[in-house]
């Protein structure tokens, strides 16, 4: 019964990479390719991707089966006339949306027209629930290149936990109705081959200044997770700020090290000073919205989410696609050429908000510095500054990493005084305070 288990199971994954492959690498155009050092390190993950065929049409997500994640998002306005972002055309995608407004009688919401001059991305992510057949086999496997003994339930049930969304299986082609802010219903979706849906919505009311929360309609938690949306005006500052190694202690050069702070650690540590400093830029820069863009994949939103919640200021959680079917795919995600995909994103926050001034912080394990000098060189006067938190003195941490050549490579072509590389998060913060006496003059 087992070896004829093991045949139709070999025969379907065969067919989802004939059918479906293409498909999966083009709507996850950032995810990495997994070593083969990794493949033999780190366990697979067959059944993530289901069998979809390419005349099945979208459907509704189904409450007594399914999961949706939203992630939380920024608002921005929509442009005026003459404000030409050619980045923002490009980002428009056509989706059915079908908006309506909610009553507050409680009768059937109706069809809405026109916006009301906001905009924002909803970032949906559609799972199975509990699905993931290979979650037993691939907590045993990271217990035991963790060495957690066979009596330690608490450790085993934490990894389980962390490993589920890695495990359930994504869908695709499916939509889902939500609410927003108890003012407006629309439709999000359908989701990619990668089971992840993100478009543009035009919002129908003025959000304030309060963030607001969106919820889908058929999924009581904890088979959803809400959203939470900020708006923020045109101007004025923002942060972009990467997670890993620069806000929270990953150790991203070690592969182990990864696994220990990701799956094993009860509760992850924040790098030392910098709650505190955030917690000043947010008081300092008159609450700028914060934009957390890591490599790291979505599939660790809801981990991230608590971590951001318990340490830093509310703000968008920005997460790598994921195509793989190999757990080495995450510490690929953190160490694989992340530059590319985080130009990408930036080229996409600097769509929606031009006119703002960002501040950068990143960390020097991997291309934090190559990706904001770019950006700066891209769009002048837009960074305001550059910040790279120093590691040192870490496992796997290649040091050459920290040597001046390296930062005068990646900052080529800038002023001297736009990027600091620091290893006390008070110099940042000092620095932002003359940020801001230069602006005011």
């Amino acid at each position: 019964m087992d070896f004829l288990k093991e045949v139709v199971d070999v025969g379907r994954r065969a067919t989802v990479d004939a059918l479906q492959s293409s498909q999966i690498d083009e709507d996850s155009p950032f995810s990495p390719e997994v070593p083969e050092e990794l493949r033999s390190f780190m366990p697979d993950l067959f059944d993530r991707f289901p069998l979809v065929f390419p005349w099945n049409k979208a459907e509704p997500v189904d409450p007594a089966l399914h999961t949706v994640w939203l992630l939380d998002n920024t608002a921005f306005r929509t442009p005026q006339p003459g404000d030409k972002r050619p980045d923002l055309a490009d980002l428009v995608t056509e989706k059915a949306a079908q908006p309506a407004r909610i009553s507050e009688d409680g009768s059937k919401p109706q069809p809405v027209r026109g916006g009301s001059g906001w905009e924002v991305e909803f970032v949906a992510c559609y799972f199975v629930k509990n699905s993931g057949r290979d979650l037993s086999r691939v907590v045993g496997h990271i217990a035991h290149e963790m060495q957690i003994s066979d009596e330690d339930v608490a450790t085993k049930k934490r990894i389980a936990e962390r490993v589920q969304p890695f495990v359930d299986t994504i869908l695709p082609k499916r939509t889902v109705r939500i609410a927003i802010d108890d003012k407006e219903q629309q439709t999000l979706g359908p989701s990619s081959y990668s089971g992840i849906s993100s478009g543009l919505h035009q919002l129908h009311f003025d959000p304030g200044l309060e963030p607001f929360t969106s919820n889908t309609l058929t999924l009581p938690p904890p088979f959803s997770i809400p959203s939470t949306t900020i708006a923020a005006s045109e101007h004025g500052w923002g942060i972009i700020s990467d997670i890993d190694d620069t806000i929270k202690i990953t150790n991203t050069p070690s592969p182990l090290g990864v696994l220990h702070s990701t799956f094993i650690e009860e509760t992850p540590d924040p790098v030392p000073g910098m709650p505190a400093l955030y917690a000043h830029l947010q008081r300092t820069l008159s609450s700028p919205p914060f934009f957390y863009l890591s490599a790291s994949p979505y599939n660790l939103y809801p981990f991230l989410h608590n971590f951001r919640d318990a340490h830093y200021p509310p703000g968008t959680i920005i997460l790598r696609d994921a195509s793989w079917q190999n757990l080495g795919g995450l510490i690929a995600s953190l160490q694989q050429n992340p530059q590319e995909y985080k130009v990408d994103r930036m080229r996409k926050l600097h769509a929606w908000f031009p006119h703002r001034r960002f501040i950068c912080i990143g960390d020097s394990t991997q291309k934090d510095p190559e990706s904001y000098g770019e950006v700066a060189r891209r769009w002048p006067g837009w960074v305001k500054g550059i910040f790279i938190r120093r590691v040192s003195g870490v496992e796997g941490m290649d040091e050459r990493k920290n040597e001046k050549g390296r930062f005068e490579e990646a900052f080529k072509g800038l002023e001297r005084g736009l990027w600091h590389v620091f290893d006390e998060a008070a110099e940042v913060g000092e620095r932002v305070e003359e940020l801001v006496r230069e602006e005011r003059g």
